[in-house]
């Protein structure tokens, strides 16, 4: 399982519950490649570096969330990472063909 998910229910005023999800980053070995988010001009593969670095999860478009710890050439490329990354491509002129060009 890539993430776990702790949940806590909480009682809100007039009788309503709430449920939280706390997200665990996964930290074994990943299945697939994802497309990290970035901000701007902002360099996936310097975000990615400084992750790896650093210790700290990354966002994957498809809201994944991990801590990088290996080549992420040596895996397939997550499919709901690729069918939002190309749902912007049609929206936006510029984006390369894949997102490491």
């Amino acid at each position: 399982m890539a993430v776990q998910l702790d949940t806590q229910t909480s009682t809100q005023p007039g009788g309503a519950t709430e449920t939280l999800l706390d997200r665990t980053p996964q930290t074994g070995e990943p299945e697939c490649a994802h497309i990290v988010k970035t901000d701007g001009d902002e360099s996936a593969a310097a975000k990615v570096l400084q992750a790896r670095i650093d210790g700290t999860p990354l966002e994957a478009l498809c809201g994944h969330r991990w801590i990088p710890s290996r080549d992420p050439k040596q895996l397939p490329l997550c499919g709901k990472c690729k069918d939002i990354y190309d749902t912007y491509r049609v929206f936006n002129d510029g984006l390369n063909e894949t997102p490491g060009d």
